[in-house]
Parts: C-alpha cells; sequence; structure tokens
C-alpha cells in the first residue's frame, strides 16, 4: 500500500538509467524481438515518472528513439507491450567546445508496480545513448 495516499505523492526519488551504452537498431513495431533496453522499472508500490533524457555519448547519426511501456511480463507477446512515444534524436559530433543537445519527453503518470520501460533506436549509431529516467516511488 502507498504510503501517501491522501492524495497520492511519491514518497521516495527514483532515477533509473541505461546500465550502457544504447547503441543497436530495432526496426519492430511490437518490441517482440530484437535489441531492446530495459530503463525503468515500477516500484513495489508502483512509481510516478516524471520525464525521460536522451544524451549523445559522442558521435552518431541522426535516428528516432522509441519508448515502450511493458506490462512486467515477456516482451516476446506483443499484447504485454506499448508503444508510447517517440522521438528524433539528431545527428551529433563529439565536440570539446559545444555541448550536445538533450532530447526530453515528459512522462507526467503513474506507473504499475512491475510494469518497465524499455528503449529502442530506429538506426544504429556508434557512440550510443544514455537513457535517464526521473521519478518517484510510491
Amino acid at each position: 500500500m502507498p504510503a501517501n495516499n491522501q492524495p497520492i505523492f511519491s514518497i521516495a526519488g527514483d532515477a533509473q538509467w541505461s546500465s550502457g551504452a544504447i547503441t543497436a537498431a530495432n526496426t519492430t513495431t511490437d518490441l517482440t524481438s530484437g535489441t531492446i533496453y530495459a530503463i525503468f522499472t515500477g516500484g513495489t508500490n508502483g512509481s510516478y515518472i516524471q520525464r525521460i533524457r536522451f544524451r549523445h555519448l559522442g558521435t552518431n547519426v541522426a535516428t528516432v528513439a522509441r519508448v515502450w511501456i511493458n506490462n512486467g511480463s515477456t516482451t516476446g507477446t506483443a499484447a504485454n507491450n506499448t508503444l508510447w512515444d517517440e522521438i528524433t534524436l539528431a545527428a551529433n559530433t563529439l565536440s570539446q567546445v559545444a555541448a550536445a543537445i538533450n532530447y526530453e519527453l515528459p512522462f507526467g503518470f503513474a506507473l504499475p508496480a512491475g510494469y518497465v520501460i524499455y528503449v529502442t533506436l530506429g538506426t544504429a549509431v556508434a557512440a550510443g545513448f544514455k537513457a535517464t529516467i526521473i521519478g518517484g516511488d510510491y
């Protein structure tokens, strides 16, 4: 049972991110195959997801990042997955004098306990991206 439920507020901040560089392409339309990256798992009582941020880790070609919600079951069953949103990530050249662009998608909703946020890329990239989700646990 969530601790703060009248009204409900998150009780502890939660930030989760990709464990390594997100680089591989996955052109599936239902998340049932290919390389997928787990970014966030809903806490014991669920979690509030504020936003996801993508950062270039170096020189990359342009691609699209797709953000998926999975109900905590196998991703191999299409009915367990939904494409929540996608964002174009422009090409980037590593520079020591200019910052790379941040890309953010707002969430603003509660994620049920055990649900998982996954990310895929439409095109393979060289250096990769780091995806970070900011939120809180109930």
